[in-house]
């Protein structure tokens, strides 16, 4: 059996590729950094911790609107943001409108002037003029008290 005698010169790209991946990790790892950094807008809830201390009173709210057994259908065509409700027995809920479109990436929000066109059913103008989705934030003020709905649309 022969042996080869050991020549330092053969592993010297080792420690190359070793820094050359480190190095790789560093730029990955800055470049996730900075797009979060430059896409996140900072919109986080106002008041987060009191609202925290009072989640039960949310979860409550919660349970007497699922307990209502209203339905809320969102669309959006022509420009025009559509808006119907319906309570558990499918007749039409009566009401005020109030709402706005919030861009969620930019925290952009465009405010919504409801008008009534037939029992349940509401209409406002929406084109808030940046494409993308767009979530509309919009409460009911009916006679069992307000109903909050949330929706995500696309806008072209």
């Amino acid at each position: 059996m022969t042996t080869q005698p050991f020549d330092p010169r053969r592993s010297r790209w080792i420690p190359g590729v070793f820094i050359a991946l480190m190095l790789l990790v560093v730029v990955v790892n800055g470049t996730m950094a900075w797009l979060a950094l430059r896409s996140f807008t900072g919109v986080t809830t106002p008041r987060a911790y009191d609202r925290g201390r009072t989640y039960n009173d949310v979860l409550a709210e919660a349970a007497r609107q699922d307990a209502l057994g209203w339905r809320a259908e969102v669309s959006l065509a022509d420009a025009t943001l559509r808006l119907h409700v319906t309570d558990a027995a499918g007749n039409p809920v009566a009401g005020s409108v109030e709402g706005l479109l919030q861009r969620p990436l930019t925290a952009q929000s465009y405010p919504l002037d409801f008008r009534p066109v037939a029992p349940g059913r509401w209409q406002a103008n929406a084109m808030p003029g940046l494409p993308g989705q767009w979530e509309a934030r919009l409460t009911l003020f009916g006679r069992e008290g307000p109903f909050d709905i949330r929706a995500r649309l696309l806008l072209p």
